[in-house]
């Protein structure tokens, strides 16, 4: 089996953020978002990878090269415009041949990983295998109307949804989905719909199963889910401080604490992970922070957040929370004060504040 991986689109709901790197770049709990894809893969006994990048695009092999350090074999293939998933499985056909696959949408998080749908597909002995989940808002998605236990129809983006279930980005096909693929036509918006897809394989007698995530799962599009995703891996780290901390700082709960990092007169309640030569000074690091490599907090308070490296917040007055903040990002004390602070902010910002 091999896995099939996207890494490609440009991120528009994550904008300033995707002004500048790939989306699946951006770091969840200090891991790159993709690692967790190419970690769920390696877990679940998959050893070749290839992953949809945008035409030009470098960043994503500068960042995991051949896969070595995921013990996989990564190929990189570029899709020349988003035009739907099912376009993307369609470009990927040379790579994936004959071999039955795991395709994964790589800006998913989830409790578990992927190796009980693996399982589950071939348990079935299916031509298709759905990953579902009850979702509050399923219209943003491709929708399962189940019935019997089996599923009878996929609707992309309804308007009435017809179950609250929608289906996940992890989906495991044999090769029947090129015949798929190769035969649906582009919807309304210009886009080949995975959605179609499956619906033709519903039409044309092939077996579609589904398995039902009971856990957590994030679809990372926007800033909220972002934040949420690292709040929910957060829940699941384990205590590890190889940093310092001196006696006038009290740390309590699941903290990692990064190589080189020193932690002075400052007060950090977990869960919080916070990257290696990190400096933070007269802080407060409250519950869900992140905090990337070679950051600096000081005489300032901030939770529930997301900082990538190199960044500098001294002397804020008032906390910071629900925030994304990108690389090289400086918050410095200003004249004014504001009442509030919530930012999602480029890399290389600069912002004063008073």
């Amino acid at each position: 089996m091999k896995a099939l991986i996207t890494a490609g689109g440009h991120g528009t709901r994550l904008r300033p953020i995707t002004h500048t790197q790939n989306k699946h770049l951006i770091p969840i709990a200090n891991k790159l978002m993709l690692a967790y894809a190419l970690d769920y893969a390696k877990e679940a006994g998959i050893d070749e990878a290839g992953i949809i990048i945008n035409g030009g695009d470098t960043s994503i092999e500068k960042a995991f090269g051949a896969g070595e350090d995921f013990g996989l074999k990564i190929t990189y293939i570029e899709q020349s415009a988003p035009l739907g998933l099912a376009h993307v499985v369609k470009t990927a056909e040379t790579f994936i041949g004959s071999d039955p696959f795991v395709f994964y949408l790589g800006d998913n998080i989830l409790v578990g990983g992927i190796k009980k749908f693996i399982d589950d597909f071939n348990s079935h002995g299916s031509n298709c295998h759905l990953v579902l989940s009850e979702v509050p808002d399923p219209n943003r998605f491709g929708v399962a109307d189940v019935k019997d236990g089996k599923i009878i129809g996929i609707e992309e983006k309804p308007k009435n949804p017809k179950s609250d279930l929608a289906v996940t980005g992890i989906y495991v096909y044999d090769s029947h989905i090129f015949e798929a693929v190769n035969n649906i036509k582009p919807s309304a918006r210009g886009e080949l719909e995975i959605s179609d897809a499956h619906q033709y394989l519903l039409e044309k007698g092939y077996s579609v199963s589904y398995s039902e995530i009971t856990g957590w799962w994030k679809d990372t599009g926007k800033p909220s889910d972002l934040l949420e995703a690292n709040r929910l891996v957060l829940d699941n780290i384990k205590d590890e401080r190889k940093g310092k901390i001196d006696s006038a700082s009290t740390v309590s709960g699941r903290v990692v604490l990064g190589e080189g990092t020193k932690v002075t007169n400052s007060n950090i309640r977990g869960p919080v992970i916070i990257g290696n030569n990190v400096g933070i000074e007269g802080a407060y690091v409250g519950p869900y922070s992140a905090i990337g490599d070679g950051c600096e907090i000081i005489n300032s308070e901030i939770e529930y957040s997301i900082l990538m490296n190199d960044c500098r917040i001294s002397n804020i007055s008032r906390r910071i929370e629900a925030s994304l903040l990108g690389s090289d990002v400086e918050l410095l004390r200003s004249k004014s004060k504001p009442v509030t602070h919530r930012f999602i902010l480029g890399d290389q910002s600069r912002v004063e504040i008073d």
